[in-house]
């Protein structure tokens, strides 16, 4: 039984770039994202009003105004056509793409009444820097773990969502740690905990108004954190960040760019795979190696190897080259290890599959845009 005082559902719908294959109009499969939107808006929109609710949206993948316009416009119209007023819609927009942190002020506007604020989408926002800059030869990033929100270009990003919101009057959301809780091993939960008591400090501390955890039982960690360092419901009066003074050149200006090593390429190699084969299997998050991974984690894991092989700076730490021998060599290892922690769950997963698409993926010297589209044409 639910308890009388329940989280407050919002919806995510899927991102532009995906199509749902099972509706056609002429011939042809719609958006996703449309698809998703308007069956829960259809269904729920006038029962949440009448709870005292309403239908609140999570809107991803953005890279420009013009994207937030079109919610905007299919806002209004759905609004219009059930008899709901204006405005009862209330979306928040990941920040995930290195184009929309540029865009800030604009998707803020387009979206007008139904804006509930940003949010740092961390882990699609590396991937997406990663797959912008993927043939500009002067950049290349470290290994994908000392990628984090203390490095410049996204202590930028984080500070620069934070001011542009809080100086519009609206919410300015942290983004996700990874950890999750570690069974059987005291030590490595402990570690987990205190990472993301450490992170949620951080953005309390820097002015976000409220964040995300990837397992419900560090929600208390974070709301601590929260109630200890933001005593208010939010910070948008209190922290505007007038003294953020960020520019073009702090968004663009990516470090670390080494060490790229050989544990760190294997990382990769194993949680891509990983992912892919739960998530032809049915599974939109998967815990691997103690952090909840999602489909972003895992376009950082092939767009770095992508990248690594092509770029001139893409050496391993040892001197190696990266290579696309190096990977195919590898893989099998991989695998290897994957089959072993794995064990009984391996036949579960579509782990061959995976390796497949995988391998199509980094080999391809064209950048598929979203490791999504060749997997969702694995799947019924």
């Amino acid at each position: 039984r639910l308890n009388d005082d329940v989280a407050t559902l919002f919806i995510r719908p899927r991102g532009w770039h995906l199509p749902e294959k099972h509706v056609t109009i002429d011939g042809q499969p719609i958006s996703g994202g449309i698809f998703d939107f308007a069956l829960y808006f259809f269904h729920n929109a006038k029962e949440l009003g009448a709870r005292g609710s309403g239908p609140y949206f999570y809107l991803p993948k953005l890279e420009s105004h013009l994207e937030a316009r079109l919610w905007n416009d299919i806002f209004v119209m759905a609004q219009d056509e059930l008899g709901v007023p204006r405005g009862t819609i209330k979306a928040t927009v990941l920040i995930e793409t290195l184009l929309a942190a540029f865009e800030m002020d604009e998707i803020l506007f387009e979206l007008r009444e139904h804006s509930a604020g940003l949010n740092c989408g961390r882990w699609d926002y590396i991937f997406s820097c990663i797959k912008k800059l993927r043939n500009n030869h002067d950049f290349c990033l470290a290994d994908r773990a000392l990628l984090t929100m203390t490095t410049h270009f996204m202590k930028s990003y984080a500070e620069l969502c934070i001011k542009t919101c809080h100086r519009r009057d609206t919410h300015a959301m942290g983004g996700m740690a990874a950890q999750i809780p570690v069974k059987n091993d005291e030590a490595a939960n402990a570690e987990a905990f205190a990472k993301v008591k450490s992170d949620k400090e951080r953005e309390a501390t820097i002015g976000h108004d409220g964040t995300w955890v990837a397992h419900p039982a560090l929600v208390p960690v974070a709301r601590e954190a929260f109630d200890r360092l933001m005593p208010a419901a939010n910070q948008i009066a209190s922290k505007k960040r007038a003294d953020v003074q960020v520019t073009a050149a702090d968004l663009v200006r990516f470090e670390p760019e080494q060490p790229i090593t050989e544990k760190g390429l294997r990382l990769n190699i194993s949680v891509a795979i990983q992912y892919i084969g739960a998530w032809l299997a049915g599974q939109g998050a998967v815990p691997i190696f103690n952090l909840m991974e999602d489909a972003a984690t895992a376009e950082i894991s092939r767009s770095q190897v992508w990248q690594w092989i092509r770029s001139p700076k893409g050496h391993l730490d040892d001197g190696r080259k990266v290579t696309k021998e190096m990977v195919a060599s590898m893989l099998p290892e991989e695998m290897r290890k994957i089959r072993e922690l794995l064990g009984a769950a391996f036949g579960s997963g579509h782990y061959a599959d995976a390796a497949e698409i995988f391998t199509d993926l980094v080999n391809n010297d064209t950048f598929v845009e979203f490791l999504t589209l060749p997997a969702y044409d694995r799947i019924d």
